[in-house]
């Protein structure tokens, strides 16, 4: 990979080629000089030298921006390669096909006046009901034949429906899909494929999925269930766990702190165990709803005409130094809004970002923020390279700690010394790795332990330098509790690694491969980074579904730390189905009231309170008990 420096060196000399320099505004730019940087220049030009004024022959060796951006984006292991693809592509339809997919030839065939792929891009719901209107529309000769393959397809379809995907579409990218989503499908398929003494486990499978089409889920496992399987589900959801046959509690704690089987047994029984499972869900602790909601700043974003997806000419209005949660049935709308519409515009505003929002009029109030941040659930790296201590920049510190010890000046040793990206201090054998990949072909890849540094990425003589009996290495292994004490007398240090405790991370180690952490664990280490940084007051933060992957306890913790940033007159907008986070909120915006064609619209806004008043608001029914 060539070096920014190399890069900017080699646009330097072809506009020097041109009389230009680095200085020149881009407008001044003639269009050659911009062809030879975009998209390259391997050929032999003429260069005026103008001190000597004289000219000579130049050979300019360059592939162009362009191409050297898309070898970088190609290049999926590069933490470049996620801001690049981030802030500089976008997807947009074939403008041959449209996005179809298909030739004209074969889109030429209708049934019912739809051609395959229009059939494809029903929502689920609208196709059972084409399916059933256009079988009593065939001849007799022709029913004969359709018949066996209507009955398939028919089949597979209500299981698809049955696990509360009604509002998908057949030719739904499946990369758009989210986690709980893609789970679904899968065990649509195992239910069709009728298998018996089986056993199915399943990872959280109520992600995204709203109170009403619990129950629709869990009909589902039950059913894998009764017709001769084992089902095994990992789930911090409350009606699963109650509706389970047994259930297991693992705890007490989260990491080392944790890994025992606390209890077991009929769900019942556990009603009256002394787990922290056991006391959230009998009732003895709680997550307590606040005494008074937030009145906010009194200013405002307004957003108005979003028509993106199956959005219905909506205005949206954020209300600013509030805690806002944004509700609904899985489909309505609700990502449509705020992750396609409002987030891009504002990513585009503050960034200039290239991604286009969905269709929308107008926007109002974007002079009441200072700044936007997605706290979303992506890995905060993609290689075991990255780690917390890495991302929240904290060890830099570390590194400038331990390069300031007698034992370093005496050696001559830098900060680069201590960096496991950096030649010289570093394992080359794994280069700073810990792991050495094994490619398994077909299967996933295979990390081991390097055999040289045994997983601790420095050669042995950086790992003789050591601050308070302990090496770089063994800073970090250790916890993030275990660093909170360690590093008490650093405040520099202290504050980032008492950020990562408060949001409930105090089991994770500094020093722990991002490819190991969970989506959940993630997002709250983008959460403390965000903690650490001094506060304007003005920034609005979004968040997907956070608590996905968290138990009770974890939830509580994570809404105190996000309360925290709430309370410096910061903005947050939420979207969740968890009804522990809900009923926190300062200001409900309720999507729906179905999903697909039948949601897109903003039902019910306000205060919890206010909410469950709402006739046409499912969440403000199931918000009600939360409230009593």
């Amino acid at each position: 990979m060539k070096s920014n420096k190399w890069i900017l060196s080699q646009i330097k000399n072809i506009l020097e080629v041109f009389g230009l320099g680095l200085g020149t505004p881009m407008g001044d730019i003639p269009e050659e000089a911009l062809d030879y940087i975009y998209n390259g220049c391997n050929k032999e030009v003429t260069k005026v030298l103008k001190l000597a004024g004289i000219t000579k022959k130049v050979k300019i060796n360059f592939e162009g921006l362009v191409p050297l951006m898309d070898e970088m984006i190609n290049d999926k292991e590069s933490y470049e390669a996620i801001l690049l693809e981030r802030h500089f592509t976008t997807e947009e339809n074939c403008p041959v096909c449209n996005g179809t997919r298909l030739q004209p030839s074969s889109l030429s065939f209708k049934i019912d006046g739809k051609n395959i792929a229009e059939v494809n891009a029903l929502s689920l719901i609208d196709l059972k009901e084409w399916l059933a209107d256009v079988k009593n529309k065939f001849s007799e000769k022709k029913a004969i034949i359709a018949h066996e393959i209507l009955k398939e397809i028919e089949t597979r379809l209500q299981f698809l429906l049955d696990v509360g995907l009604d509002y998908l579409s057949l030719s739904r990218s499946s990369k758009t899909l989210s986690g709980g989503e893609s789970q679904r499908i899968r065990l649509a398929t195992q239910i069709g494929s009728q298998l018996v003494n089986v056993l199915y486990i399943l990872d959280e499978p109520s992600i995204g999925l709203h109170q009403r089409d619990n129950e629709r889920l869990i009909n589902s496992l039950k059913n894998l269930r009764d017709i001769g399987n084992s089902v095994l589900v990992v789930e911090h959801d409350k009606d699963m766990i109650l509706e389970a046959d047994e259930v297991l509690d693992i705890g007490p704690r989260a990491g080392k702190f944790g890994g025992e089987i606390l209890w077991q047994g009929k769900p019942k029984d556990l009603l009256k165990a002394d787990t922290i499972t056991a006391q959230y869900i009998n009732g003895k602790r709680k997550i307590e709803i606040p005494e008074k909601r937030r009145k906010g700043n009194g200013k405002k974003i307004v957003l108005k005409g979003a028509t993106g997806n199956n959005l219905k000419n909506v205005t949206l209005d954020i209300p600013l130094g509030k805690l806002v949660v944004v509700t609904g049935i899985s489909g309505s709308g609700k990502s449509s809004l705020i992750n396609g519409t409002l987030y891009p515009i504002l990513n585009k505003h503050f960034y200039r970002a290239v991604q286009e929002p969905l269709p929308y009029k107008k926007i109002e109030g974007l002079e009441n923020i200072d700044k936007i941040v997605d706290v979303d659930q992506t890995p905060i790296g993609r290689t075991p390279r990255s780690n917390p201590a890495t991302y929240t920049g904290m060890f830099t510190d570390i590194r400038n700690l331990f390069a300031e010890l007698p034992e370093s000046k005496i050696r001559g040793y830098k900060p680069g010394r201590f960096s496991f990206n950096v030649k010289g201090g570093r394992c080359e054998t794994c280069q700073g790795g810990g792991l050495k990949v094994i490619e398994m072909n077909f299967l996933p890849d295979v990390y081991v332990h390097c055999e040289t540094c045994n997983g601790k990425r420095f050669n042995r003589e950086t790992l003789e330098v050591r601050y308070k009996g302990k090496s770089i290495s063994d800073v970090l292994d250790m916890t993030i509790d275990e660093a909170v004490e360690f590093f008490q007398p650093i405040p520099k240090i202290f504050a980032r690694v008492k950020t990562l405790q408060d949001v409930g991370l105090g089991y994770i180690t500094l020093g722990q491969q991002s490819t190991t952490l969970s989506g959940g664990e993630a997002q709250r280490i983008k959460l403390a980074t965000e903690l650490a940084k001094r506060q304007t007051g003005n920034t609005l933060y979004i968040l997907d579904e956070p608590t996905t992957g968290l138990h009770f306890e974890d939830v509580k913790i994570l809404m105190d730390a996000i309360n925290q940033l709430v309370e410096l007159g910061n903005s947050f907008i939420i979207i969740e189905h968890n009804m522990d986070v809900i009923k926190l909120a300062d200001h409900i915006i309720d999507v729906g009231p179905e999903g697909g064609k039948h949601g897109g619209e903003i039902v019910a806004k306000g205060t919890p309170e206010e909410i469950v008043k709402s006739k046409k608001s499912l969440t403000g029914k199931f918000l009600k008990r939360e409230l009593e």
